[in-house]
């Protein structure tokens, strides 16, 4: 019996070995095809539909996925069938199932290539499945900022700066989500707010050159080139490649 177990074990081995890559991967689908026919596994189905997957047969992978009990990595392998296939709202639709932040948000941001209005109601869509869920936290903070990016896109830039404020109150160190509120709030024409989150970059960042940068610009904005010119000289001192040092440099011309 025990021999018999062993040698099962070995069998499923060297079966897996061959699907994920080290053997040749026909040995392995036929052992797992084998196992499937007499002791259908999730992982034998598993491994199956990836590697019809990888093989383009469409229609197996289908069926080895269909095959496996519900939850987040059937509705995966489904929307990465659909997206092979060329079904893209279809794969959408499995991806927000399975909570796959990585894929959801690439799909979405196939959609704002061609309507941000569209990929703003997509995000906030998928904003509330991870709400709801409760365990992506960063994943939520990313999808405000996305927003916000969108909306940033469209000229709606207070909107924007609303999305980044509740990014940031997930995640109130993250330079990126600064510099977006910054920003937006500077091209909303709200130059205190603008200041507020340039002001929190430096605090964060001292070593950033963009949050220096920006308060040059909002020195400028009030008349005060001598300030704005040091904010300048600060900024090309501790990061010269700043994307924002053109933009306060072309101001002082």
């Amino acid at each position: 019996m025990i021999a018999c177990a062993f040698v099962l074990l070995a069998v499923v081995q060297v079966g897996s070995e061959a699907i994920y890559g080290r053997l040749p991967v026909q040995i392995g689908v036929r052992i797992y095809q084998a196992i499937d026919a007499v002791a259908p596994a999730d992982y034998v189905s598993d491994g199956l539909a990836m590697t019809a997957l990888r093989h383009g047969d469409l229609d197996a992978a289908e069926h080895y996925a269909i095959a496996m009990p519900a939850g987040p990595r059937r509705d995966d392998l489904l929307a990465q069938v659909a997206q092979a296939r060329g079904e893209p709202v279809l794969a959408r639709e499995y991806y927000f199932a399975a909570a796959d932040v990585v894929a959801m948000q690439r799909a979405i941001a196939e959609v704002a290539r061609y309507n941000l209005r569209d990929a703003e109601q997509e995000q906030a869509g998928f904003r509330a499945r991870l709400i709801a869920l409760g365990t992506h936290p960063d994943a939520v903070a990313e999808s405000y900022w996305l927003s916000g990016n969108y909306a940033a896109m469209q000229h709606r830039y207070l909107e924007g700066l609303s999305d980044d404020e509740q990014a940031l109150v997930l995640a109130p160190m993250n330079m990126a989500y600064i510099l977006s509120a910054a920003n937006n709030a500077y091209q909303g024409n709200d130059v205190r707010a603008a200041q507020r989150w340039f002001e929190r970059g430096v605090a964060v960042d001292p070593g950033g050159g963009d949050a220096y940068a920006g308060l040059g610009l909002i020195a400028l904005r009030a008349g005060d080139r001598a300030r704005a010119q040091a904010y300048l000289e600060r900024a090309r001192a501790v990061d010269p490649h700043a994307q924002m040092i053109p933009a306060l440099a072309a101001a002082l011309r």
